[in-house]
């Protein structure tokens, strides 16, 4: 989209991000809608997810898998291979696609489900009442151990919080 206030109603943006998880989803080995479309807010001004993709460390695997589908849509920021690219889709709006390690899957869909005030307010400060910490995109315990957060359960596990569906990660 052209600005940062242009936004698009929920089911036009559930429409487009459907149709870009079918194009990936041959490339990835799991794969999410994530941001306001995963929350369902009314009114969506990106479309962000997560992925795994299937060649993650095979730079030329990469090359020709996922890459094939994301660079046909205009580049904003990031090349790949990368863990982050924004790409402009055709129907004018962005997509922020993450593109992360099975270990941190759980870990980077909650964070990126948000909302970032959400995410921040709750999880972090969460995970850090709990002993841990986050750097490089995992989750830590505080001698640098990688913790691995398969799923957003195991990470409202471990830092003892009860579940919280993505429409009620908003900070009132």
């Amino acid at each position: 989209m052209s600005s940062t206030t242009d936004r698009i109603p929920l089911a036009q943006a559930q429409a487009i991000a459907a149709r870009v998880l079918a194009k990936l989803r041959p490339h990835c080995a799991q794969i999410e809608i994530a941001g306001s479309v995963r929350r369902k807010r009314p009114t969506i001004g990106d479309i962000e997810i997560v992925c795994i993709p299937k060649a993650y460390h095979a730079e030329p695997l990469f090359a020709s898998g996922l890459a094939t589908v994301v660079n046909h849509w205009p580049k904003v920021l990031g090349e790949l291979p990368c863990k982050y690219t924004k790409r402009e889709l055709p129907e004018g709006i962005n997509l922020d696609l993450f593109m992360v390690e099975p270990n941190n899957f759980g870990l980077q869909l909650a964070i990126r489900t948000g909302s970032a005030a959400w995410s921040h307010q709750v999880l972090a400060k969460g995970w850090v009442r709990a002993g841990f910490k986050s750097k490089d995109g995992l989750l830590r315990r505080h001698n640098g151990t990688v913790v691995p957060v398969r799923t957003e359960r195991e990470l409202f596990d471990l830092i003892g919080l009860p579940w919280v569906p993505p429409e009620q990660r908003e900070v009132s």
